[in-house]
């Protein structure tokens, strides 16, 4: 392998997270078409954003134990193969059960991918580079989000809701295949040249990171950042679509393009920025994710507030922007105090903390709160979670993580 093969890891698991977000994405633009056919109460679309995060949120710990164990190139292709077949099945669906069920086994399936991959960058892209390696990676999610909800509607608009799962899961069957031969597997500890331990058990790990109180503070803080996020992939298609009568493509396209094209310019640069100031702090990645939900917050008010396609655009903009200095950073501030042999399960736990307590709630809160006081509110007063983020964070910073950072 040589030198460059680290950035090409990089690229091969970029064009696997598209389809991870691209898949779980697809729902979310064809909301008005299922509540038509089905005849589904905004609570009842919440509950399917919510069934999704629910699963991959209760299976990340233990997928994060098992990534720990085993290859983590099987850990990944496998998972891909997985919900690519469920995305396939969701397309004979005919009610709401049916539904439900299989966004609820689609989490299943994805919930391997995020540990086993930022734990597999992390041996091959040490601390002069990671934040910038998984800021790269992560501007897969936001083209992801954007084709995921473009297409899904374009789709969804002209032959039907169904076809978009069925194009969407064969893509990604026929890339596992292609990346089979590509993708090796590093030595754990390779990019620090550590010797690493045997892997912990969930209750040993468990135990260590409830010790580890700059832990506590990064779950907590994505926690609410999660929460924040899935308020948009979950409705605000459907917000566009009801306040500003877009078509069902243009609310899909409008709702994820210039949030995540700003997405996928913060998440380089936040990328960029933490790793300059890591040389100078322990704190520098969170430094930048405090920044990222901070700055954020207002953008998030005026989302929800305005009556202007301009303002909205403008206001998607700036949320996406400082929303990607905060997800450049996700994994590279946890890594910063737990070591390779637990990366996986650290990564799980992150996980299922983000996704059960902040995307399991998400799409349901909004879902009630837009039943009793519109979407538009219930979009807008979430940008109180991104200020206790931010709280969490400075605390982080502050008072723990240099007694916390392992070396």
């Amino acid at each position: 392998m040589g030198p460059n093969y680290k950035w090409c890891v990089v690229a091969m698991l970029w064009s696997i997270a598209f389809f991870n977000y691209a898949d779980r994405q697809a729902i979310f633009s064809v909301f008005p078409l299922l509540q038509e056919e089905m005849r589904l109460s905004n609570t009842q679309l919440g509950l399917l954003g919510a069934s999704f995060a629910w699963v991959y949120g209760l299976g990340a710990i233990f997928a994060g134990a098992i990534v720990d164990r085993v290859r983590r190139k099987a850990a990944i292709l496998a998972g891909l193969h997985v919900w690519s077949l469920i995305c396939m099945a969701t397309a004979v669906s005919r009610n709401f059960t049916h539904l439900f069920l299989f966004r609820a086994a689609e989490g299943l399936g994805e919930t391997f991918y995020f540990p086993a991959s930022m734990s597999l960058l992390s041996d091959y892209h040490d601390r002069t580079t990671r934040s910038r390696a998984m800021g790269f990676h992560q501007t897969s999610v936001y083209v992801g989000t954007i084709g995921g909800g473009f297409f899904a509607g374009l789709i969804g608009q002209h032959y039907g809701w169904r076809l978009s799962f069925l194009v969407f899961g064969a893509a990604g069957i026929v890339l596992g295949f292609v990346l089979t031969r590509w993708l090796d597997e590093p030595r754990r500890g390779a990019s620090e040249r550590l010797e690493t331990g045997r892997p912990l058990s969930i209750g040993g790990f468990l135990t260590l990171a409830w010790r580890t109180k700059t832990v506590r503070v990064l779950l907590a803080a994505f926690v609410c950042s999660n929460f924040v996020a899935t308020v948009m992939l979950s409705w605000m298609p459907k917000f566009l679509y009801d306040r500003f009568h877009l078509s069902l493509a243009m609310a899909g396209l409008t709702a994820t393009l210039f949030l995540q094209l700003a997405s996928m310019i913060g998440s380089p640069a936040g990328g960029w920025l933490a790793d300059r100031l890591r040389r100078r702090t322990p704190g520098g990645r969170m430094i930048v994710q405090a920044i990222g939900v901070l700055a954020g917050a207002p953008f998030v008010l005026l989302c929800g507030a305005t009556q202007s396609i301009p303002v909205l655009i403008f206001a998607l903009i700036g949320w996406g922007f400082f929303k990607g200095l905060y997800d450049a950073n996700i994994f590279a501030s946890v890594y910063e105090v737990v070591r390779p042999e637990a990366r996986g399960a650290a990564a799980g736990l992150m996980n299922t903390a983000g996704w059960l307590a902040g995307g399991g709630t998400a799409p349901v809160v909004v879902g009630y709160l837009a039943d009793l006081y519109g979407l538009g509110f219930a979009i807008s007063i979430t940008a109180v979670v991104y200020l206790i983020a931010a709280a969490l964070l400075v605390l982080g910073i502050v008072r723990y993580v240099k007694k916390d950072v392992y070396a």
